[in-house]
């Protein structure tokens, strides 16, 4: 019951943009589902994408609310990905889950305070971060393109590691993270916007990544990890609300 009240919390205390961006969305999915044929696919779609804003705004709001929206979202995603033959997408959700919500869920306190564990880029950490990218672009690229049928594999290979970096530099609370996943953002808006006019995909999800865009955006302004007044506030209200339920941060 602690941890069920420990996710309504988190839940609450966002920008108020980010609830604005979250109905906002939910409006654009809505008509994006009834204006298509109803189909499991369109349904399934539709929760995935539902939960995957949801998702991606807690990170944004640094709240650990994550780790049960991205399970939930990423296996909507991967059944997705598979019926669209975008198999490096199933890849980048399965290390989603790996390195922002599986660690979440084990943490034994939570991950409460997100915000008060921020840190910055290094010049090396730079250099890092943009090799490893290259490097996972050029071998999944390959790999995906001999081994399977992905009809786009070189385009479905950029979202791929862009996003998968971009999951490791968040799980190590860097707040250049946001690079990378507007970056990602404009990937895979790419990626499913072609899957789209191809037949593999509905529009829901190149509506999707045009929400996330927006979302990325917002962090470099309103988040906790760029706006250093919203960091300090929100790090008072999680350490008193950690004492207050008697959880160690």
């Amino acid at each position: 019951m602690n941890y069920f009240k420990f996710l309504a919390h988190q839940l609450k205390g966002w920008p108020q943009q980010n609830y604005y961006l979250f109905f906002f969305s939910l409006g654009c999915q809505i008509m994006t589902l009834a204006s298509t044929p109803i189909t499991w696919l369109s349904v399934i779609t539709f929760i995935g994408t539902t939960l995957g804003v949801l998702c991606v705004l807690a990170i944004n709001a640094a709240k650990s609310v994550n780790g049960v929206l991205g399970i939930l979202s990423a296996i909507c995603f991967i059944i997705i990905g598979f019926n669209a033959k975008n198999y490096l997408s199933i890849g980048e959700q399965v290390a989603y889950m790996i390195t922002l919500d599986i660690p979440v869920l084990l943490s034994s306190n939570w991950n409460v305070n997100m915000a008060s564990k921020i840190r910055h880029f290094t010049p090396r950490s730079w250099t890092v971060a943009i090799i490893a990218t290259g490097v996972v672009y050029l071998v999944s690229g390959y790999l995906i393109g001999h081994l399977t049928d992905d009809p786009r594999p070189w385009i479905d290979a950029i979202s791929f590691s862009i996003s998968l970096t971009a999951g490791v530099i968040c799980f190590l609370r860097f707040n250049n993270q946001y690079f990378w996943w507007l970056a990602s953002g404009i990937a895979q808006l790419v990626l499913w916007f072609i899957s789209y006019q191809q037949g593999s995909a509905t529009l829901a999800m190149a509506v999707n990544s045009s929400i996330y865009l927006i979302n990325d955006v917002l962090a470099f302004t309103i988040s906790p990890w760029y706006n250093k007044k919203e960091r300090e506030r929100l790090s008072i209200a999680e350490t008193a609300y950690a004492k207050s339920v008697g959880i160690e941060e």
